[in-house]
Protein backbone atom coordinates (compact mmCIF):
# COMPACT_ATOMS: atom_id res chain seq x y z
CA UNK A 1 0.00 0.00 0.00
CA UNK A 2 1.25 3.52 -0.80
CA UNK A 3 2.43 5.19 2.38
CA UNK A 4 2.88 8.84 1.39
CA UNK A 5 0.59 11.73 2.31
CA UNK A 6 -0.74 14.61 0.19
CA UNK A 7 -2.60 17.70 1.35
CA UNK A 8 -4.90 19.02 -1.38
CA UNK A 9 -6.67 22.38 -1.51
CA UNK A 10 -9.98 23.20 -3.26
CA UNK A 11 -10.69 25.90 -5.81
CA UNK A 12 -13.62 28.10 -6.75
CA UNK A 13 -17.02 26.45 -6.52
CA UNK A 14 -16.58 25.02 -3.02
CA UNK A 15 -17.78 28.15 -1.23
CA UNK A 16 -20.87 28.32 0.97
CA UNK A 17 -22.22 30.74 3.57
CA UNK A 18 -21.10 29.67 7.04
CA UNK A 19 -17.81 28.15 5.95
CA UNK A 20 -15.05 28.40 8.53
CA UNK A 21 -17.30 29.80 11.26
CA UNK A 22 -17.01 26.98 13.78
CA UNK A 23 -13.27 26.71 13.12
CA UNK A 24 -12.86 30.36 14.09
CA UNK A 25 -15.07 29.86 17.15
CA UNK A 26 -13.18 26.82 18.43
CA UNK A 27 -9.53 27.19 17.38
CA UNK A 28 -7.36 30.22 18.04
CA UNK A 29 -5.13 29.50 15.04
CA UNK A 30 -8.14 29.60 12.70
CA UNK A 31 -9.50 32.80 14.26
CA UNK A 32 -6.12 34.47 13.71
CA UNK A 33 -6.22 33.60 10.00
CA UNK A 34 -9.58 35.34 9.61
CA UNK A 35 -8.30 38.35 11.56
CA UNK A 36 -5.26 38.56 9.27
CA UNK A 37 -7.45 38.33 6.16
CA UNK A 38 -9.73 41.12 7.39
CA UNK A 39 -6.73 43.33 8.11
CA UNK A 40 -4.96 42.57 4.81
CA UNK A 41 -8.06 43.28 2.70
CA UNK A 42 -9.44 46.18 4.69
CA UNK A 43 -12.93 44.74 5.09
CA UNK A 44 -14.66 41.97 7.05
CA UNK A 45 -14.09 38.96 4.80
CA UNK A 46 -14.76 36.84 7.89
CA UNK A 47 -18.29 38.23 8.16
CA UNK A 48 -18.90 37.44 4.49
CA UNK A 49 -17.72 33.84 4.97
CA UNK A 50 -19.73 33.32 8.15
CA UNK A 51 -22.98 35.12 7.35
CA UNK A 52 -23.06 36.08 3.66
CA UNK A 53 -25.04 37.30 1.86
CA UNK A 54 -24.55 34.54 -0.68
CA UNK A 55 -24.79 36.98 -3.62
CA UNK A 56 -21.71 38.84 -2.38
CA UNK A 57 -19.83 35.67 -1.49
CA UNK A 58 -20.33 34.37 -5.05
CA UNK A 59 -18.67 37.41 -6.63
CA UNK A 60 -15.39 36.04 -7.94
CA UNK A 61 -13.28 38.78 -6.34
CA UNK A 62 -14.75 37.76 -2.96
CA UNK A 63 -15.00 34.02 -3.54
CA UNK A 64 -11.31 33.53 -4.23
CA UNK A 65 -9.90 35.19 -1.08
CA UNK A 66 -12.72 33.59 0.96
CA UNK A 67 -11.84 30.05 -0.10
CA UNK A 68 -8.13 30.69 0.40
CA UNK A 69 -8.80 32.04 3.90
CA UNK A 70 -11.02 29.15 4.97
CA UNK A 71 -8.46 26.67 3.60
CA UNK A 72 -5.64 28.24 5.58
CA UNK A 73 -7.82 28.51 8.68
CA UNK A 74 -8.51 24.77 8.43
CA UNK A 75 -4.83 24.01 7.85
CA UNK A 76 -3.77 26.15 10.82
CA UNK A 77 -6.40 24.56 13.05
CA UNK A 78 -5.22 21.08 12.07
CA UNK A 79 -1.67 22.01 13.04
CA UNK A 80 -2.93 23.44 16.35
CA UNK A 81 -4.91 20.31 17.23
CA UNK A 82 -2.21 17.83 16.29
CA UNK A 83 0.60 19.84 17.86
CA UNK A 84 4.14 20.35 16.62
CA UNK A 85 5.30 16.87 17.59
CA UNK A 86 2.47 14.96 15.93
CA UNK A 87 1.57 17.11 12.93
CA UNK A 88 2.23 15.10 9.78
CA UNK A 89 4.09 17.07 7.14
CA UNK A 90 2.83 16.15 3.68
CA UNK A 91 5.09 14.49 1.14
CA UNK A 92 3.44 16.58 -1.57
CA UNK A 93 0.90 19.37 -1.96
CA UNK A 94 -1.59 20.04 -4.75
CA UNK A 95 -4.34 22.53 -5.39
CA UNK A 96 -7.19 22.81 -7.86
CA UNK A 97 -6.60 26.14 -9.67
CA UNK A 98 -7.05 28.74 -6.89
CA UNK A 99 -6.07 25.95 -4.48
CA UNK A 100 -2.46 26.21 -5.66
CA UNK A 101 -2.23 29.55 -3.81
CA UNK A 102 -3.36 27.82 -0.61
CA UNK A 103 -0.78 25.09 -1.23
CA UNK A 104 2.00 27.66 -1.66
CA UNK A 105 1.07 29.34 1.62
CA UNK A 106 1.11 25.93 3.32
CA UNK A 107 4.49 25.25 1.72
CA UNK A 108 5.96 28.44 3.21
CA UNK A 109 6.60 29.94 -0.22
CA UNK A 110 4.03 32.74 -0.17
CA UNK A 111 2.87 34.78 2.83
CA UNK A 112 -0.81 34.51 3.64
CA UNK A 113 -1.29 38.28 3.40
CA UNK A 114 0.31 38.48 -0.03
CA UNK A 115 -1.73 35.50 -1.23
CA UNK A 116 -5.10 36.82 -0.04
CA UNK A 117 -4.50 40.23 -1.62
CA UNK A 118 -3.31 38.75 -4.92
CA UNK A 119 -6.21 36.33 -5.30
CA UNK A 120 -8.71 39.12 -4.67
CA UNK A 121 -7.15 40.99 -7.60
CA UNK A 122 -7.04 37.76 -9.59
CA UNK A 123 -10.76 37.31 -9.08
CA UNK A 124 -11.46 40.89 -10.13
CA UNK A 125 -9.32 40.58 -13.27
CA UNK A 126 -11.05 37.33 -14.24
CA UNK A 127 -14.46 38.87 -13.63
CA UNK A 128 -13.66 41.89 -15.81
CA UNK A 129 -11.82 40.09 -18.63
CA UNK A 130 -14.95 38.95 -20.45
CA UNK A 131 -18.30 40.81 -20.49
CA UNK A 132 -21.13 38.98 -18.72
CA UNK A 133 -22.92 36.64 -21.12
CA UNK A 134 -20.11 36.45 -23.68
CA UNK A 135 -18.45 33.45 -22.05
CA UNK A 136 -19.73 30.34 -20.31
CA UNK A 137 -18.71 27.08 -18.68
CA UNK A 138 -20.49 23.74 -18.57
CA UNK A 139 -19.98 20.52 -16.65
CA UNK A 140 -20.14 17.32 -18.66
CA UNK A 141 -20.94 14.24 -16.57
CA UNK A 142 -20.85 10.78 -18.05
CA UNK A 143 -20.20 7.10 -17.62
CA UNK A 144 -16.67 5.80 -18.06
CA UNK A 145 -13.93 7.92 -19.63
CA UNK A 146 -15.53 10.74 -21.61
CA UNK A 147 -12.49 12.99 -22.16
CA UNK A 148 -11.94 12.06 -25.82
CA UNK A 149 -15.60 12.62 -26.67
CA UNK A 150 -15.59 16.01 -24.97
CA UNK A 151 -12.46 17.12 -26.82
CA UNK A 152 -14.01 16.09 -30.14
CA UNK A 153 -17.22 18.01 -29.40
CA UNK A 154 -15.24 21.13 -28.48
CA UNK A 155 -13.35 20.97 -31.81
CA UNK A 156 -16.59 20.52 -33.74
CA UNK A 157 -18.25 23.38 -31.86
CA UNK A 158 -15.74 25.93 -33.17
CA UNK A 159 -15.45 24.64 -36.75
CA UNK A 160 -16.55 27.27 -39.27
CA UNK A 161 -16.94 29.83 -36.47
CA UNK A 162 -13.92 32.09 -36.82
CA UNK A 163 -12.47 33.22 -33.50
CA UNK A 164 -14.74 30.98 -31.45
CA UNK A 165 -13.23 29.33 -28.38
CA UNK A 166 -14.40 26.15 -26.66
CA UNK A 167 -12.08 23.76 -24.84
CA UNK A 168 -11.79 21.53 -21.76
CA UNK A 169 -11.12 23.70 -18.71
CA UNK A 170 -11.12 21.13 -15.89
CA UNK A 171 -10.42 17.47 -16.53
CA UNK A 172 -11.53 16.46 -13.06
CA UNK A 173 -12.04 12.71 -13.30
CA UNK A 174 -12.58 10.11 -16.03
CA UNK A 175 -16.33 10.78 -15.96
CA UNK A 176 -16.27 14.56 -15.39
CA UNK A 177 -14.95 17.32 -17.65
CA UNK A 178 -15.77 21.03 -17.52
CA UNK A 179 -15.65 23.02 -20.77
CA UNK A 180 -15.16 26.75 -21.21
CA UNK A 181 -15.34 29.36 -23.97
CA UNK A 182 -17.72 31.58 -25.89
CA UNK A 183 -21.31 31.00 -24.81
CA UNK A 184 -22.58 29.92 -28.24
CA UNK A 185 -19.68 27.51 -28.75
CA UNK A 186 -20.14 25.97 -25.31
CA UNK A 187 -23.85 25.49 -26.02
CA UNK A 188 -23.07 23.85 -29.37
CA UNK A 189 -20.66 21.44 -27.69
CA UNK A 190 -23.28 20.59 -25.07
CA UNK A 191 -25.84 19.76 -27.77
CA UNK A 192 -23.36 17.63 -29.69
CA UNK A 193 -22.48 15.63 -26.61
CA UNK A 194 -26.09 15.11 -25.60
CA UNK A 195 -27.09 14.06 -29.12
CA UNK A 196 -24.09 11.99 -30.22
CA UNK A 197 -22.43 10.59 -27.10
CA UNK A 198 -24.44 7.89 -25.30
CA UNK A 199 -21.98 7.87 -22.39
CA UNK A 200 -22.79 11.49 -21.52
CA UNK A 201 -25.53 11.60 -18.90
CA UNK A 202 -25.65 15.34 -18.18
CA UNK A 203 -24.40 18.57 -19.70
CA UNK A 204 -25.21 21.58 -17.56
CA UNK A 205 -24.21 25.24 -17.64
CA UNK A 206 -22.39 26.43 -14.54
CA UNK A 207 -23.36 29.55 -12.61
CA UNK A 208 -20.03 31.34 -13.05
CA UNK A 209 -19.19 34.91 -13.95
CA UNK A 210 -16.52 34.18 -16.56
CA UNK A 211 -15.12 31.39 -18.78
CA UNK A 212 -12.16 30.31 -16.65
CA UNK A 213 -9.15 28.29 -17.81
CA UNK A 214 -9.43 28.94 -21.54
CA UNK A 215 -7.76 31.32 -24.01
CA UNK A 216 -10.35 34.00 -23.24
CA UNK A 217 -8.51 34.49 -19.93
CA UNK A 218 -5.14 35.32 -21.52
CA UNK A 219 -5.51 39.11 -20.92
CA UNK A 220 -5.60 38.33 -17.19
CA UNK A 221 -2.10 36.85 -17.26
CA UNK A 222 -0.36 40.16 -17.99
CA UNK A 223 -2.24 41.98 -15.22
CA UNK A 224 -1.71 39.20 -12.70
CA UNK A 225 1.98 38.85 -13.59
CA UNK A 226 2.69 42.37 -12.32
CA UNK A 227 1.08 41.63 -8.97
CA UNK A 228 2.75 38.25 -8.56
CA UNK A 229 6.21 39.58 -9.44
CA UNK A 230 5.80 42.28 -6.82
CA UNK A 231 5.57 39.76 -3.96
CA UNK A 232 8.21 37.45 -2.53
CA UNK A 233 8.20 33.74 -3.30
CA UNK A 234 10.47 31.62 -1.08
CA UNK A 235 11.65 28.10 -1.77
CA UNK A 236 8.91 25.59 -1.00
CA UNK A 237 9.31 23.48 2.16
CA UNK A 238 7.10 20.79 0.55
CA UNK A 239 6.93 20.27 -3.24
CA UNK A 240 3.83 21.38 -5.14
CA UNK A 241 2.49 19.22 -7.95
CA UNK A 242 1.41 21.54 -10.77
CA UNK A 243 -1.81 20.31 -12.37
CA UNK A 244 -1.91 22.37 -15.59
CA UNK A 245 0.05 20.01 -17.85
CA UNK A 246 -0.42 16.51 -19.28
CA UNK A 247 2.56 15.24 -17.32
CA UNK A 248 2.36 16.92 -13.87
CA UNK A 249 5.59 18.45 -12.58
CA UNK A 250 6.91 19.11 -9.09
CA UNK A 251 7.81 22.67 -8.19
CA UNK A 252 10.16 23.48 -5.34
CA UNK A 253 11.59 26.93 -6.09
CA UNK A 254 9.55 30.10 -5.69
CA UNK A 255 10.37 31.67 -9.05
CA UNK A 256 9.08 28.64 -10.92
CA UNK A 257 5.94 28.57 -8.76
CA UNK A 258 5.27 32.20 -9.68
CA UNK A 259 5.54 31.42 -13.40
CA UNK A 260 3.05 28.56 -13.10
CA UNK A 261 0.54 30.76 -11.26
CA UNK A 262 0.60 33.16 -14.21
CA UNK A 263 0.23 30.39 -16.77
CA UNK A 264 -2.58 28.57 -14.94
CA UNK A 265 -5.19 31.29 -15.56
CA UNK A 266 -5.75 30.32 -19.20
CA UNK A 267 -4.59 26.70 -18.96
CA UNK A 268 -6.84 23.70 -18.25
CA UNK A 269 -6.70 22.06 -14.83
CA UNK A 270 -5.82 18.40 -15.39
CA UNK A 271 -6.76 17.12 -11.96
CA UNK A 272 -7.28 13.53 -13.08
CA UNK A 273 -3.67 13.35 -14.31
CA UNK A 274 -2.42 14.93 -11.09
CA UNK A 275 -4.17 12.37 -8.87
CA UNK A 276 -2.87 9.49 -11.00
CA UNK A 277 0.66 10.92 -10.76
CA UNK A 278 0.43 11.28 -6.98
CA UNK A 279 -0.66 7.66 -6.60
CA UNK A 280 1.52 5.96 -9.21
CA UNK A 281 4.73 8.01 -9.06
CA UNK A 282 4.69 9.74 -5.69
CA UNK A 283 3.20 6.70 -3.91
CA UNK A 284 0.52 8.72 -2.13
CA UNK A 285 -1.97 6.54 -0.27
CA UNK A 286 -3.63 9.23 1.87
CA UNK A 287 -5.24 12.42 0.57
CA UNK A 288 -6.43 15.13 2.95
CA UNK A 289 -8.59 17.85 1.42
CA UNK A 290 -8.21 21.05 3.43
CA UNK A 291 -10.81 23.75 2.89
CA UNK A 292 -14.54 24.17 2.27
CA UNK A 293 -16.51 21.25 0.83
CA UNK A 294 -15.51 17.78 -0.31
CA UNK A 295 -15.32 18.26 -4.09
CA UNK A 296 -11.73 17.08 -4.42
CA UNK A 297 -12.32 14.15 -2.05
CA UNK A 298 -15.04 12.85 -4.38
CA UNK A 299 -12.84 13.36 -7.45
CA UNK A 300 -9.92 11.49 -5.88
CA UNK A 301 -12.19 8.54 -5.13
CA UNK A 302 -13.17 8.31 -8.80
CA UNK A 303 -9.54 8.22 -9.96
CA UNK A 304 -7.86 6.45 -7.02
CA UNK A 305 -10.52 4.32 -5.36
CA UNK A 306 -8.08 2.50 -3.07
CA UNK A 307 -6.65 5.66 -1.51
CA UNK A 308 -7.62 6.84 1.97
CA UNK A 309 -9.46 10.17 1.65
CA UNK A 310 -9.97 12.58 4.54
CA UNK A 311 -11.02 16.21 4.77
CA UNK A 312 -10.90 19.21 7.09
CA UNK A 313 -13.51 21.96 6.82
CA UNK A 314 -15.16 22.24 10.25
CA UNK A 315 -14.72 21.08 13.85
CA UNK A 316 -16.23 17.62 13.33
CA UNK A 317 -14.15 16.76 10.26
CA UNK A 318 -11.03 18.24 11.87
CA UNK A 319 -11.33 16.08 14.96
CA UNK A 320 -12.03 12.94 12.91
CA UNK A 321 -9.17 13.58 10.51
CA UNK A 322 -6.63 14.42 13.20
CA UNK A 323 -7.38 11.12 14.95
CA UNK A 324 -7.13 9.20 11.68
CA UNK A 325 -3.82 10.86 10.82
CA UNK A 326 -2.42 9.83 14.17
CA UNK A 327 -3.41 6.25 13.35
CA UNK A 328 -1.69 6.57 9.96
CA UNK A 329 1.45 7.89 11.66
CA UNK A 330 1.53 5.05 14.16
CA UNK A 331 0.95 2.51 11.39
CA UNK A 332 3.87 3.98 9.40
CA UNK A 333 6.11 3.83 12.46
CA UNK A 334 5.23 0.16 13.01
CA UNK A 335 5.91 -0.61 9.36
CA UNK A 336 9.27 1.16 9.60
CA UNK A 337 10.26 -0.86 12.64
CA UNK A 338 9.31 -4.08 10.87
CA UNK A 339 11.46 -3.16 7.88
CA UNK A 340 14.47 -2.59 10.15
CA UNK A 341 14.11 -5.99 11.83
Amino acid sequence: MNANLAYIFPGQGSQYVGMGKDLAQNYRAAAEIFERADHALGFKLSELCFNGPVEDLQLTENTQPAILTVSMAAYSALKEVMGAENFLKADCLAGHSLGEYSALVAAGSLSFEDAVRVVRKRGRYMQEAVPVGVGAMAAIIGKGNIEAAVRKACRQAVENHEGAICSPANINAPHQVVISGHTEAVERAMRLLQEDCPNVRRAMKLNVSAPFHCKMMQPVEELLAKDLRAVKFARLETPLLVTDVDNPVHVEDGETACKWLIKQVSSPVKWKNAVSHLVLRDHVGTFVEIGPGKVLTALVRHTASEALTLHVEDQASLEATSLRLLEVMKSSERAGRMERL
